[in-house]
């Protein structure tokens, strides 16, 4: 017979481990899963040998409270790592999370529960760029990866471009294991937080900590600075720095020389679970879509919450509040008295208030537009350029959607991940909730007894308990799931 737990949770990060606890310690029977070797999520990544098996300063403050959290957990609850979920179904009062279990011989493996919180962070947001697609260049998020989950520095010298306050710890944490950093390059005009004194003063010994770091390492901070173009043969030779006018046009170029580009313009909240149970969405102040959740960090789908960067990144410090809030809704709608925390909620409040200003101390402006040429790859998995998406405009294409249709951005191995936030604004709106029926990549075989998604209902519908010997030769129709996504 198949096991229902009370509550399912996914992601093993900040939001993921303290909703998983604090539902477990309010007595519910709580399993945890995550498609990575090891917990952390994004923010605690961290070495194969172990929490502190690294270099000072490549992890992030509060990592000792997250290892009690993590060991008091695995004490209390199931935990599922290694298990890469590509799909979630909801039908009968349960949620059916379908699973990957394993490395490189995975095994299809459902998880069945009365509940579910879905805690599975962002991703970096780049912004297109001639020459973005050179070996070298790389997230800001991509090259502290490598940094903190492997020790691995990603080039000698690095300059590190974008905008917002993640600029900082990642420039830090690269000069501080070794690599010699030419520069940060913050497209914004510098102001950061001077409009919400209050909510600054909060976070100044953080910001000063990593200005000390910085002029330890002689690391330049240059403003309304941004890389517009990278330039090599087969490698990352030298990039091209333009200093910015307001709205992010270029007003003047000088080239650095460099091995590595590290560069980001914030985060995109991974909502492909969410929308596949029917979660409503709202715009975040970016324009981009995060989960619509109540105060108790509850969905519009009844038994599933949210938590962390997917109602709205904020960064590990509300993802964990939040996190807790959802473990404790869920233990209440599942009947376990809960005493209300009014203190967890304030922390909370004044946790969302800070990101907001930060959303909005660090926006993206639309002058990127023109560091652009007719052929730069603003989709790289399918190395479309700039001039296919004017000509796909010219045959008529009005939105995302119909400029995929008609050039293909977004269909290729990252499925829009990567340049669907470019492909919306060069089509001139806001993007769109992700429509992707298949959150990670599954063979055909694991999906041989399934049915296919209906063109208006997104979700895999299916027996919760497959034949685990499926038919060998399946109808050929699962074919058409190589490209499901909608932007």
């Amino acid at each position: 017979m198949t096991r229902i737990h009370d509550l399912a949770v996914v992601g093993a990060g900040p939001a993921g481990v303290a909703g998983a606890l604090t539902a477990a310690l309010s007595g519910l029977d709580v399993v945890l899963v995550d498609g990575a070797a090891r917990p952390g999520g994004q923010y605690f990544r961290h070495p194969a040998e172990g929490f502190r098996a690294t270099r000072p300063g490549a992890l992030h403050h509060g990592l000792g409270k997250f290892t009690r959290q993590w060991e008091t957990l695995r004490e209390r609850a199931e935990v599922l790592l290694r298990h890469r979920v590509w799909a979630v179904e909801r039908a009968d009062g349960t949620v059916t999370v379908r699973c990957l279990e394993g490395d490189r011989e995975e095994r299809p493996r459902t998880v069945t529960a009365r509940g579910l919180l879905i805690a599975t962070g962002a991703h970096d947001r780049p912004l297109p760029f001639p020459g973005w697609d050179l070996p070298g260049v790389l997230t800001a998020g991509g090259a502290q990866a490598l940094l903190k989950g492997d020790l691995v520095l990603a080039g000698s010298r690095v300059v590190v471009a974008g905008t917002g306050p993640f600029l900082l710890p990642v420039a830090a944490g690269l000069a501080g294991a070794g690599a010699r950093v030419l520069g940060v390059h913050e497209a914004g005009g510098g102001l950061g937080l001077a409009r919400h004194p209050l909510l600054a003063l909060g976070r100044a010994g953080e910001a000063l900590g990593y200005g000390a770091r910085l002029a330890r390492h002689r690391i330049p901070y240059h403003r309304r600075e941004a890389v517009i173009a990278a330039h090599g043969d087969t490698a990352l030779t030298h990039v091209t720095v333009a200093r910015l006018d307001g709205d992010w046009r270029p007003v003047s170029t000088r080239t650095v020389e460099c091995d590595t580009l590290a560069f980001g313009y914030g985060f995109v909240p991974q909502l492909d679970l969410p929308v596949q149970l029917d979660c409503e969405t709202r715009r975040d102040l970016d324009g981009g879509p995060v989960v619509a959740v109540d105060a108790g960090m509850r969905t519009s789908v009844p038994g599933v919450y949210a938590a962390g960067e997917s109602t709205g990144v904020g960064g590990a410090a509300l993802a964990e509040v939040e996190g807790r809030v959802a473990g404790r809704s869920a233990a209440a709608d599942l009947g376990r008295p809960v005493p209300p925390d009014p203190a967890l909620s304030r922390r909370r409040d004044r946790l969302a208030a800070f990101a907001r200003a930060l959303q909005e101390a660090y926006p993206v402006r639309p002058g990127w537009r023109e560091w652009l040429r007719d052929d730069t790859l603003v989709c790289r998995c399918e190395e479309v350029p700039l001039s296919a998406v004017r000509e796909a405009q010219a045959m008529g294409a009005v939105d995302a959607r119909s400029v995929k249709l008609l050039a293909r951005p977004g269909m290729g191995w990252c499925q829009g991940r990567m340049c669907g936030y470019a492909i919306a604004c060069l089509a001139g709106e806001d993007p769109a909730p992700p429509r992707r029926p298949i959150a990670q990549p599954v063979r055909l075989g694991d999906l041989a007894a399934r049915p296919l998604p209906s063109p208006d209902r997104p979700e895999i519908l299916s027996d919760p308990d497959p034949d685990p010997d499926p038919d060998p030769d399946p109808d050929p129709e699962p074919h058409r799931l190589e490209n499901p996504s909608e932007g």
